[in-house]
């Protein structure tokens, strides 16, 4: 594990002024700016309506009538989230969010290998204006959350006790993340074929898996028709988590929807995703077992927002993680990659009421890929990196 390195006295008070001081402006911005945080509002129906033994499933809440998308564990989550009047969450969030922004941070650039102090609170400084990040802020969204349970889990030692834990829990609010228990897994059995042993990392997918299951199971007794309901039901049902169309789903389903003009991409998105699932998670295993647990990690979050049905812009924070290695590996990729995430070009494009988006073209639909492009680009040049690395050997 990367220890973060003891600077200078001076840099880190002049960064923690800096980051304190973004942080504000954010904070104001934000402020100014009236964000609803609707997906915070929405979590804390889901906390009410499990107190009152309501239907989780059957809710509608929000001006927007949203509905409850995430498995019933999330839900029993977000209990305590009653437990306060609208405007202390919202600012509680807010801190929280800001909290756990730094600490993705601090994981991220451990990950990178280049964990100075002061680079944490500069890093921090400029990502929290980044789209995705801002757009988790504004909804008032958990993806710095699931993040921080991945990476704190992965950077532990390998065979530790609880490594699998932060994976598990991930799944069990959300399942996108199960990913990197998948990811683990084959990892172990393609070692096990290699060396005849692929024990920690098959341990790790273990851990994973029985931490997911726990959560559910307990799930599953305090909500047992809410769990029935979403786990016969509402898991195969994508179009509930909203228009697959959409500019800000910048998931390979979406970029196919405005591409054909259609609602549902169907035969062509089944199997684009599943080349882009297996492409993806073999380029995360091929880095693992060479040691490059890095771009591994890196590789297996991006894919598993290209193949997703819906990922939000706000999913995408696995953007910091990702240019964040890319500056200490490829500054070149590095300078390409940032402007992407920090121009909000993707918002550039009509969209709206109107189901504009499924008559893009041209530089639109370039614009609304952009999100996609970049991760396809990142599992290309991570590719590329580990044939030359196999060369070279």
């Amino acid at each position: 594990m990367t220890v973060i390195a003891a600077p200078s006295a001076h840099r880190v008070p002049v960064a923690l002024g800096a980051c304190l001081l973004s942080f504000a402006a954010f904070w104001c911005a934000q402020r100014a700016a009236h964000v609803s945080m609707i997906d915070l509002m929405v979590y804390r129906a889901e906390g009410e309506t499990v107190r009152a033994g309501g239907d989780l499933y059957a809710l509608r809440t929000t001006e927007a009538h949203l509905p409850t998308t995430y498995p019933p564990f999330a839900a029993l989550l977000f209990t305590p989230l009653t437990l306060l009047d609208t405007a202390a969450v919202r600012t509680l969030a807010t801190a929280g969010n800001l909290a756990l922004l730094v600490a993705f941070v601090a994981l991220s650039l451990r990950l990178a290998g280049h964990a100075r102090l002061e680079s944490v609170w500069w890093v921090s400084a400029a990502a929290v204006w980044c789209e995705p990040v801002w757009t988790t802020l504004r909804y008032g969204q958990i993806n710095l959350l699931l993040a921080v349970l991945v990476l704190w889990d992965l950077s532990r030692r390998p065979g530790h006790r609880w490594a699998g834990a932060g994976i598990g829990l991930a799944a069990a609010v959300k399942l996108t993340p199960a990913l990197f228990a998948v990811f683990l897994l084959v990892t172990g059995f393609v070692q096990y074929l290699r060396r005849g042993s692929g024990r920690p990392w098959s341990r790790h997918a273990g851990t994973a898996a029985a931490t997911f299951a726990g959560a559910t199971l307990l799930a599953a007794a305090v909500l047992p028709y809410d769990s029935w309901r979403f786990w016969t039901r509402m898991v195969f049902e994508a179009s509930r988590v909203g228009l697959v169309e959409d500019t800000a789903n910048q998931s390979l389903r979406g970029v196919l929807a405005r591409l054909l003009h259609t609602t549902e991409p169907g035969a062509w998105w089944a199997a684009t995703a599943a080349a882009a699932g297996a492409g993806g998670l073999g380029l995360a295993v091929a880095a693992e077992l060479r040691g490059r647990r890095p771009w591994a990690v890196a590789a297996c979050a991006v894919t598993a927002l290209l193949v997703s049905p819906v990922s939000w812009s706000h999913h995408w924070v696995w953007c910091v993680p990702m240019t964040l290695l890319l500056a200490a590996t490829c500054r070149t990729a590095a300078l390409c990659t940032a402007p992407v995430f920090f121009s909000y070009a993707l918002w550039w494009v009509p969209h709206g009421p109107g189901r504009l988006e499924l008559h893009q073209s041209g530089v639109e639909l370039t614009l609304s890929a952009l999100y996609v492009g970049a991760g396809s680009a990142f599992l290309v040049l991570t590719g590329v990196r580990l044939s030359r690395t196999c060369r070279t050997v």
